[in-house]
């Protein structure tokens, strides 16, 4: 297997040379083209000294709504996001310079990693794939972006196979990861949950098979 300098093995033979990378974003509606992306997180996964799945670096940012964008107040309302709110507008980035900058990082882990391509991760994973995709051409950072155009890895399939569960929450639970509720709608905590969750699944996978295998001879 190969390895990094310091003995830990790399992800690239393991999925394709895909880098999986947890995404969520926080938005201010449903329509990817219309509707202010408002925050954005992004998680690689690597494997650990052991060779077992972990969270990778994580990448965040708060975003200024892009000039146009549709405000929707419920999906405001549900999220508990204020656009205009001052200490949030102190540290929100212009979306050009935020992509930009994690979309370096993440280029620079995938090359680390010996993968291709950044593959999205994430909890009805096609809705924030299509929300980057949005951001991607409004701001022309089309050659800069990792992600594969449309290939996702989604956790509501693979909560729903593992635990019978497709709500967020509900599968962490499921998994005896921790999940607190007032915490959630935000992009950082929701990706580091998704994260948790995609790495429990994947190393109690060859366990789960086994335990399957036993309860039905």
């Amino acid at each position: 297997m190969t390895t990094l300098p310091d003995g830990q093995p790399i992800i690239g033979q393991r999925f394709r040379g895909f880098l999986p990378v947890v995404v969520d974003v926080e938005t201010a509606g449903f329509n990817a083209q219309t509707d202010a992306l408002l925050e954005i997180a992004c998680i690689p996964i690597i494997y650990d000294e052991a060779g077992r799945f972990m969270p990778g670096e994580a990448l965040h940012a708060h975003l200024h709504p892009f000039e146009g964008a549709r405000l929707d107040r419920r999906s405001l309302d549900f999220t508990g996001i204020d656009p205009f709110n001052p200490m949030r507008m102190a540290i929100a980035e212009d979306e050009k310079l935020a992509l930009k900058r994690i979309f370096k990082r993440l280029t620079e882990i995938r090359r680390e990693q010996g993968c291709t391509h950044c593959i999205l991760v994430g909890h009805n994973a096609h809705f924030d794939l299509g929300f980057l995709q949005a951001a991607v051409a409004r701001t022309g950072t089309k050659n800069q972006t990792p992600f594969h155009s449309f290939s996702v890895l989604d956790t509501v399939t693979l909560g729903a196979v593992a635990y019978g569960q497709t709500v967020l929450a509900r599968a962490c639970r499921a998994a005896n990861i921790e999940f607190d509720g007032k915490e959630a709608h935000s992009a950082l905590y929701d990706t580091q949950k998704t994260a948790e969750l995609f790495c429990h699944i994947l190393n109690s996978w060859p366990q789960m098979l086994l335990d399957t295998t036993e309860q039905n001879p």
